[in-house]
């Protein structure tokens, strides 16, 4: 018998032969013939082969199509020179009507009916190791000379005909300071799965118990380890199962077909498209992937809106980096609550000013587009004139449709999980992330202050509490934008604040939010986000990795997604609602066409076209 490790260094064509004269006992063929690539296998009866093409095609980051037979051929020669399907796996599965009734080391025995069948030969994680360990990157698989683990996960592949199945994914734990490295030496791997499709917590996924694998043995975490979850070929097994196809064969999970071609012939990306990873939550942890071009455009949209034209001192506050991992987060939020209102003009009815509301409604009108659930809670004295300002926001076509208004009140200690969870239950969140734009915030006595250090909690609804809460609760994380350190979700740089703002000291805002935009305005801050988010929808290495490598990508939205971008028109017909209704600017309480004293035209206007510009670069 051959000794495993020698194995890694035999070409294809003579490890198949020694497959094929069943002078093997293994149980993978991970880390045989490095560098080459390998195939799983799915043999179906020609009727169905091309609705299973249509298939792979429809979900091709668990099902790279590497080669189709015609029915009955049993060679493959764009992979090998001499191979034979019916030899050369390791190990086969039999299925019929959708269970597996035998496990089998060849499929001689059944030539006759494999001459009305085709051969599917799909790509494979295994032809990825060696780039990965040549990056320095263990494979701790290959370390414990054992399988690799895969799982089924909750993710619905997107369904062709009889063809329907939840994806697959392998998993290889992966040290922490690693990760960008290890998505750069996959991602042009496409033939192999490509980059991950998740990093992180399995729970997110619907994977229970890593140590409890579907198909393959479980693989043990060093500490300093993340799991990381790529597609998997057996997605492939899958949907052979589910069609109950009368007979069908595939390989044995793990027990790979070994081609003949090498890994070194793909195309490398130019340096816009290098993925980067940033950590979006910690609990539960999960990370995700941009591209450096997408991330530069958003850096830049960050430091536009980091200009301090009232000379407030805000340069002070700034912390770089914040919007792309806010927007990171609220990409893959599927529910989004929004708060504004800072009622800073006591004396006046109503008492808000108009920094605020036009950035939740941009947020907003690209949380539509972008199909997400989005709602607005603010104070229950203002909810009438919130009411009027959203019904106009979509007469004047700037929201698809009225946005849900909400508000929240204490009633005991309880009252803030109840709103922000079904039944009161953490496990069950109604909200992946929660925004607060331009909303008064509680300082640290408890109060909350306006800019000249003026106590208005009389009226502010304790909105503070929701995201205290979100805190302690697992999936839900937030972002605060403000102009002035009194705003919900600055407490994260309350320091700063008391330091270097006026009256710091006391109006500092006491509540941290995970992710802290700070902007000249806080309306820019809300058109960022906005333009943020479109940046990453159309980013295909982020979209790709959303939607989990499977269906087609959404590209063909990018029109519905621009158009809901907040434009200078649509901003000055708000205003001017606004005006109507009473809402002042907030530093010189005018009713003029000005937001915190600095006039639309030429200040407001300028920053909006800047932020496009960049956007559509």
């Amino acid at each position: 018998m051959l000794l495993r490790g020698g194995l890694k260094s035999l070409l294809p064509h003579v490890l198949r032969r020694i497959i094929r004269s069943n002078r093997l006992s293994i149980s993978n063929t991970s880390g045989m013939a490095e560098g080459y690539k390998q195939a799983n296998v799915v043999i179906l009866h020609k009727s169905l082969a091309d609705d299973f093409e249509k298939f792979c095609h429809a979900n091709e980051g668990p099902l790279p199509l590497l080669y189709r037979s015609k029915p009955g051929d049993w060679k493959c020669p764009s992979l090998s020179s001499d191979s034979d399907i019916r030899t050369d796996c390791p190990q086969y599965r039999k299925y019929e009507h959708g269970a597996c009734t035998g496990s089998l080391k060849s499929l001689k025995e059944y030539s006759e009916q494999l001459r009305d069948m085709v051969t599917f030969y799909l790509g494979c994680s295994f032809s990825f190791e060696k780039a990965v360990q040549s990056a320095g990157i263990p494979i701790r698989n290959v370390e414990q000379k054992c399988n690799v683990s895969m799982y089924k996960t909750g993710v619905p592949c997107y369904s062709i005909s009889d063809f329907s199945c939840n994806l697959v994914v392998t998993m290889r734990p992966i040290p922490e300071s690693k990760l960008e490295a290890v998505v750069q030496a996959t991602s042009d791997l496409k033939a192999a799965h490509g980059a991950p499709v998740h990093m992180g917590d399995p729970g997110l996924l619907g994977i229970q118990d890593l140590s409890k694998p579907d198909y393959g043995d479980p693989v043990h975490l060093h500490p300093g380890d993340i799991p990381v979850f790529w597609a998997c070929g057996v997605t492939g097994v899958e949907a052979v199962i589910n069609c109950r196809a009368p007979l069908a064969f595939t390989h044995s999970p793990g027990c790979m077909f070994i081609t003949d071609l090498k890994n070194n012939d793909v195309t490398v990306g130019s340096s816009r498209e290098v993925p980067q990873v940033h950590c979006i939550s910690q609990d539960p942890l999960h990370y995700s992937i941009v591209s450096a071009e997408a991330a530069r455009k958003i850096r830049s949209l960050e430091t536009l809106i980091g200009v301090d034209p009232g000379d407030r001192g805000i340069t002070h506050l700034l912390l770089q980096g914040e919007l792309l991992k806010a927007c990171l987060a609220i990409s893959h939020a599927r529910s989004v609550l929004v708060t504004t209102g800072f009622p800073t003009h006591f004396a006046y009815e109503p008492p808000e000013e108009n920094d605020g509301p036009p950035g939740a409604l941009a947020i907003a009108a690209v949380l539509q587009a972008l199909e997400k659930e989005v709602a607005i809670v603010t104070d229950q004295r203002a909810m009438n004139l919130n009411k009027k300002i959203i019904e106009e926001a979509v007469q004047l076509g700037i929201l698809r449709r009225p946005v849900p208004l909400l508000s929240y009140q204490r009633e005991n200690a309880g009252s803030a999980l109840m709103f922000l969870c079904e039944n009161g239950n953490p496990g069950r969140p109604r909200f992946d992330h929660l925004i607060a734009i331009e909303r008064a915030g509680m300082a640290a006595d408890g109060n909350y202050y306006n800019a000249r250090k003026v106590n208005i909690k009389h009226l502010v609804d304790p909105i503070d509490e929701l995201f205290v809460a979100a805190q302690t609760i697992p999936g839900i994380t937030t972002t605060g934008v403000g102009d002035g350190g009194n705003e919900l979700g600055m407490g994260k740089v309350k320091e700063a604040v008391k330091k270097h703002i006026r009256n710091g000291d006391v109006i500092a805002c006491d509540v941290e939010a995970d992710f802290t935009i700070v902007a000249g305005v806080s309306n820019w801050g809300g058109y960022a986000i906005a333009c943020a988010l479109y940046i990453l929808s159309t980013c295909e290495t982020h979209d790709r990795y959303l939607r989990k490598a499977v269906g087609f990508p959404q590209l063909s939205k990018k029109m519905v997604w621009l158009s809901a971008l907040p434009s200078v028109t649509k901003e000055e017909k708000l205003l001017k609602t606004l005006v109507q209704h009473g809402v002042r600017s907030g530093k010189t309480a005018s009713l003029e066409m000005e937001v915190d004293g600095l006039p639309f035209y030429n200040t407001h206007s300028l920053m909006i076209e800047k932020l496009l510009q960049e956007v559509q670069k």
